[in-house]
């Protein structure tokens, strides 16, 4: 028997140690496919896209994305090349050769990773032949109407056939790894091994198809796992094919990966089977020369976002805005799995602890979530427009006085402040205050919505009450497009705008990771997740009290909706009663705890689940060390030695604790002792030890 090849985990490079010569570590080629490389649909582009560097720096130029071609994608982020791997040259020529259009280059995002694209266009006439050979393969058939489903079949086809080729030109050595993401890549999943390839294959889930849809239906979910009629449910959902897509790939996969430890609770009753690693997501951490910078971009930023504030308010500007707070919540429009339902009457209760406490606070809350809009609204426009001319003759008469109060000095006088504004000025500021007066409310909405009376947030945000009063104390705004650095209203990027804001609100009911509370942590900003969203489970996991770094953690699994919706609305008015110092604090928490989410330690799993790919798929050739799957030991934020910076609503029994407190609570907390003590809990990337004698782990027992 060949001499085994050890699967080494203990450093990024230098992956594989191979003692055999006939074939070197280096000729291994990984593939990853997805239908999002290049084609922004949802957060499975930012997966790939962050996590490219990473993986580009360990597998270098035998790194390959697969993907989807789609020209005006293309156009701004590839630059074609031809392939450097002669294999991979061949198999592309091949295809092309049979009426294919197979496109080849470089992604230009970080790390630079080679992209190989099929014209799913091009292969459109095939689709019969293709849609008979999976049927014979699965048993899954296609109806024609569904096209996302026939162009993962196309899709799917292009990449096996891609696979089939390159495989090959190998003569059976153990040489590609492919891994595959969500169901739409998961028919070349399926097809590679029904034509027993020599692929090593991984299978990852981002979300259950069947879960997404039963969340949105307001289902009791995970506490109902087990009772569900798995089959029942997607043929009444009308996606019993891509279900069986869906659960095919994952039983087809030689290693099945999820992203979260709550997804892979579903994902067992779901799919009937457990994922072998947990694979958490992650991003690209970069980190500021100087520790504070975060902080001044967050004042720069909020200033730009009062700037648009004082427009919106024109006329009703009675509360000061250096003591507002702005919050907000983001995302795709899903009513109910976003949680933007319970964050709404959470905000109802909170503006009547806010009234009934007479508190000095203004929160302005930031709905950023797409729909169907006819353009912007004029109010909304008017109030950009009276703000922009307000500011113009504020500059004037300033210009005006500024020059009279000058020469009154040249002469060594003091002006007479009665006479240095004449009528004319008198007149014209005047003309601007009446111009500011109107008689309507601020509007909830910077668009026209094209369904305005079946909008659920407006239709929620009219049954509360919530119009934008004088005596509210939380004001509403729905803007239903993506943010820009060109809009005429809110000219900032998404990134801009959280980094401008004060706290970021998700508590999700269906939320397999959760990007948008991490790239609040990663900002600085704290966040509302919940014990359903991936990240906040992770976040439980790793940091003993989430809380006072900035991380606030709803319970919606083991509590009514009623009890999670009064805990949101404790979580909001207690962080209402944070002075400026304790906000301060905790953004500096926040940020620290950007370590935990760096794909420089979390490109751990997915090694794991590659090296643990090829041990099942070769085990003649390679095995895995007998060692644990990868731990997080050390990756652990303790409580902070100095007091929580936000004040505990339970411990007073009226919302304003005493000056002289707050005052021993700034004493008693060090930023750099805490941040160097932060330090020391993330360790390196990790290196295994060995099992104890005689307790082998066998394949099915890498579980994560």
């Amino acid at each position: 028997m060949p001499l085994a090849r050890s699967l080494s985990m203990t450093s990024l490079n230098g992956l594989l140690q191979c003692e055999d010569e006939d074939l070197p570590v280096e000729d291994l080629l990984l593939f990853e496919i997805s239908w999002e490389v290049a084609n922004k649909v949802g957060g499975i582009y930012t997966v790939i896209q962050t996590k490219a560097k990473t993986t580009a720096d360990e597998w270098g130029e035998n790194y390959f994305l697969i993907g989807p071609y789609f020209e005006q994608n293309v156009k701004t982020q590839v630059e074609f090349s031809e392939p450097p791997n002669p294999a991979v040259k061949k198999a592309m020529d091949t295809m092309k050769s049979q009426g294919c259009q197979v496109f080849f280059g470089r992604w230009l995002i970080e790390g630079s990773p080679y992209v190989l694209l099929f014209d799913i266009g091009s292969a459109a006439w095939n689709l019969d032949k293709w849609k008979g050979e999976f049927w014979e393969v699965s048993n899954i058939g296609i109806p024609f109407h569904d096209r996302e489903a026939n162009d993962a079949v196309i899709f799917g086809s292009l990449t096996a056939w891609f696979l089939k080729e390159l495989s090959c030109q190998f003569d059976d050595k153990p040489n590609i790894i492919a891994h595959f993401h969500e169901w739409q890549a998961g028919v070349g999943l399926i097809l590679s091994r029904s034509q027993k390839l020599p692929v090593a294959t991984i299978f990852t889930t981002h979300a259950t198809l069947l879960g997404r849809y039963l969340c949105a239906a307001s289902i009791d979910f995970y506490n109902n796992l087990d009772q569900f009629d798995i089959d029942k449910e997607a043929g009444e959902r009308q996606i019993y094919h891509r279900y069986c897509m869906e659960r095919a790939s994952v039983h087809c996969a030689h290693v099945f990966t999820t992203v979260s430890q709550i997804t892979a609770t579903e994902a067992e009753h779901m799919l009937k089977k457990s994922p072998d690693v947990v694979t958490p997501n992650g991003l690209n951490i970069k980190k500021f020369s100087a520790m504070h910078e975060f902080q001044n971009l967050h004042s720069m930023y909020k200033a730009r976002i009062q700037e648009f504030i004082r427009g919106h308010f024109y006329g009703h500007l009675d509360f000061d805005l250096d003591k507002t707070l702005f919050f907000f919540i983001a995302g795709r429009y899903e009513f109910s799995n976003k949680g933007a339902d319970m964050f709404l009457e959470a905000l109802s209760r909170l503006n009547f602890l806010l009234r009934v406490h007479k508190a000095d606070v203004t929160v302005i809350v930031f709905f950023i979530m797409p729909a169907k809009t006819n353009n912007f609204n004029v109010e909304t426009l008017k109030g950009q427009a009276v703000r922009k001319q307000l500011w113009d003759t504020a500059q004037s008469v300033k210009e005006k006085f500024g020059r009279k109060l000058y020469n009154a000095l040249l002469k060594g006088e003091i002006p007479d402040l009665n006479k240095i504004l004449d009528r004319d000025d008198i007149s014209i500021m005047k003309r601007a205050i009446f111009s500011t007066q109107r008689h309507s409310l601020p509007p909830v909405t910077t668009h026209n919505m094209i369904d305005d009376s079946n909008d659920p947030i407006l239709n929620t945000i009219r049954r509360i009450g919530l119009f934008n009063n004088r005596t509210d104390r939380v004001k509403v705004i729905l803007h239903p497009e993506f943010l820009s650095s060109t809009s005429p209203l809110l000219p900032l990027d998404y990134e801009e705008f959280v980094r401008g804001c004060h706290l970021g609100v998700f508590p999700s009911y269906y939320e397999p990771w959760g990007y948008t509370p991490a790239e609040c942590t990663v900002m600085g900003i704290p966040s509302v997740t919940t014990n359903l969203s991936g990240f906040g489970c992770f976040m439980q996991e790793h940091v003993a009290d989430p809380e006072a770094y900035g991380i606030y953690i709803v319970d919606r699994r083991f509590r009514s909706p009623d009890e999670s919706c009064n805990q949101l609305t404790q979580f909001l008015y207690g962080f209402c009663q944070q002075n400026r110092r304790q906000r301060i604090i905790q953004r500096n928490r926040t940020e620290r705890l950007s370590d935990l989410l760096d794909w420089k330690y979390l490109g751990r799993y997915y090694m794991h689940a590659r090296h643990l790919a090829l041990s099942r798929t070769f085990p003649d050739k390679f095995e895995m060390e007998p060692s644990a799957p990868p731990k997080t030991e050390g990756f652990r934020f303790p409580r902070p030695s100095s007091v929580p910076p936000s004040p505990s609503v339970s411990q007073h029994s009226s919302p304003h604790h005493s000056e002289a407190e707050d005052e021993d609570e700034d004493e008693r907390y060090d930023e750099d002792e805490e941040a160097e003590r932060d330090r020391q809990n993330i360790k390196s990337p990790f290196s295994l030890g060995a099992l104890p004698q005689g307790k082998k782990k066998q394949h099915g027992e890498y579980r994560n």
